[in-house]
């Protein structure tokens, strides 16, 4: 069989109507600057890349080298282009405007340029994140409240996956797909097209020792998988944790599962764990098109309103059936109470 390259597939998803050649142009520099990332997460400890940068981000999180190094990387590759009219970082605390010098398009783009970096100094898979969105009509100096928009009205969706493979997995709203590297000719070449979630799962990824901080409906939720055979599921469930949501999300993608990062007391305060621009809408987007569910526990993460560039929710995703489960434990909690 014929490969297809990422060139050509964006090609054909411009033929179809799907997308215009804007944003197609834009799909090719992100992946351009994640191969650039891909390039520096391979040298490892002979890049000079590995440990802390000595800086904090927005977030007040100890910046590893990789997370200063990547972000540069996608704000320098995106910024001449012409197809952008700003960019936003999870690293950052406002977005980033496009040099007067270039000219500018009608697209936002959001990234987080690392995710799980906590786990690269370890060699265990990284990846990063991306969302675009529409600017609004009118708007040639977007601020953060331009960007503040529901995941309903993303354009795009994707990750990339820096482990034994290098893989870029999309979406435009017309079916999630995946692309693999090819190092010896530089091309991200489809490898799968319209994937599916399965609905049915025994495979969970929630990290445990947050277990006594839970809110009530989890507690009862992870107790019944843990129950097992002998439990009120009358089925054995298995359990992973990479802590990095992209290797998470995309063993999911992969071969179903679910995920969770829930409310606890401890980050209660701060509305959840995981971003909803940078992490969690793309996540939704990207896992619904593949026929999975996407929830805060309580409501669809991609029908909220955004408050703030770097608000954080809750998230519930992966294998329909057992997000619909969990969710539906906390909405009966919540009436209840």
């Amino acid at each position: 069989m014929k490969s297809i390259s990422l060139i050509q597939f964006l090609i054909e998803e411009r033929r179809a109507g799907h997308i215009n050649a804007e944003l197609s142009l834009l799909i090719e520099v992100v992946a351009r600057a994640c191969k650039r990332i891909a390039v520096a997460t391979n040298k490892g400890a002979l890049g000079g890349v590995l440990g802390e940068a000595g800086t904090g981000n927005i977030q007040g999180e100890a910046q590893k080298k990789l997370d200063v190094i990547s972000n540069e990387i996608l704000l320098e590759a995106n910024a001449w282009g012409g197809q952008l009219a700003a960019c936003a970082s999870e690293e950052m605390e406002d977005p980033q405007p496009i040099p007067d010098m270039y000219p500018k398009g009608n697209h936002l783009l959001l990234f987080d340029p690392l995710d799980g970096s906590s786990n690269i100094d370890v060699n265990i898979s990284v990846g990063t994140i991306f969302s675009i969105l529409r600017c609004p009509d009118g708007i040639t100096e977007p601020k953060a409240e331009h960007f503040l928009q529901a995941g309903t009205t993303q354009l795009a969706a994707g990750y990339v996956v820096y482990g034994p493979a290098t893989v870029l997995v999309l979406t435009f709203g017309h079916g999630t797909h995946e692309f693999t590297l090819d190092r010896e000719v530089g091309s991200f070449i489809l490898s799968r097209r319209d994937i599916r979630i399965p609905e049915e799962t025994a495979e969970f990824a929630i990290n445990m020792s947050n277990q006594r901080h839970w809110e009530a409906p989890m507690q009862r939720y992870i107790g019944e998988l843990l129950a097992g055979k002998d439990g009120p599921r009358a089925k054995d469930f298995n359990m992973r944790w990479v802590a990095s949501m992209v290797a998470d999300v995309h063993r999911i993608i992969t071969r179903g599962g679910v995920f969770f990062y829930p409310l606890d007391a401890k980050i209660k305060s701060k509305g959840g764990k995981l971003r909803l621009m940078y992490e969690a809408n793309p996540m939704a987007f990207i896992i619904e098109q593949a026929g999975g569910a996407a929830t805060t526990g309580r409501e669809r993460i991609m029908e909220i309103e955004p408050s703030g560039l770097h608000q954080r929710v809750p998230v519930f995703l992966g294998s329909k059936n057992e997000v619909e489960v969990a969710t539906h434990y906390h909405v009966e909690a919540d009436a209840a109470a």
